[in-house]
Parts: C-alpha cells; sequence; structure tokens
C-alpha cells in the first residue's frame, strides 16, 4: 500500500449527534454515508446511505436491529436488511452497499471514505 493509498479520516460529527439505535446521513469526499450507532456498545457503523432496490438515499432512515448474530439497518421503502458490518443485502446480496471502515476519536466519529 502506498501513502496514497491510505484511508482518509474525516470527521462527521460528534457521537452524542446519533441517538442511540438511529442513524444520521452525512456527506463524506462527495459520497452520502449512513452512519449509525447502536445503543449498548461502544461502535458504530457506516455505509452507503444509497439503497439500490428503492434507488433513492434513505438506509439512513432505516430501523436498526439484529437478524442472528448480524447487526442490520432495514430500508424504509422495501424493508430488505443490510449488514452494517458488511453492507450485504441480505435479501438481494447483489444489490449489497459499500461498508467503510468508522472509528470514535474524542467523541467525533471520522468516517474513512
Amino acid at each position: 500500500m502506498n501513502r496514497n493509498d491510505a484511508p482518509q479520516w474525516r470527521p462527521v460529527c460528534s457521537i452524542a449527534d446519533i441517538l442511540p439505535d438511529t442513524g444520521v446521513c452525512a456527506l463524506v469526499n462527495q459520497r452520502q454515508v449512513a452512519v449509525f450507532r447502536i445503543k449498548g456498545r461502544e461502535e458504530v457503523y457506516a455505509i452507503d446511505n444509497f439503497d439500490p432496490n428503492a434507488k433513492a438515499s434513505v438506509l439512513s432512515r432505516g430501523l436498526v436491529g439484529t437478524l442472528g448474530e448480524r447487526v442490520v439497518v432495514a430500508s424504509p421503502i422495501y424493508k430488505h436488511h443490510f449488514d452494517l458490518q458488511s453492507g450485504e443485502c441480505l435479501e438481494a446480496p447483489e444489490n449489497s452497499v459499500t461498508a467503510y471502515p468508522v472509528r470514535i476519536e474524542n467523541d467525533t466519529v471520522l468516517v474513512a471514505v
């Protein structure tokens, strides 16, 4: 990996700006990214905000939950489930989305796009 391939960490918001078990949408490096905070965990997740099944930018408004061991968001239009760690669409894998590295640093959520 050369220097230009290193992830570009970009600040999105304060962790306090995201209510537990909800998502927010942020424009990061010209991409709409859905960022989720899960209640009871110190984890945040980031995936594309665009739902390819519905052809709409809505994933940040989906319902967060679990299916087995997977933490998922259900798209608000057709209710397809997207794994928040991998971006895989469980009902239509061909319509999976990109998952981005995300971390919290000094209460600031950073996403690498």
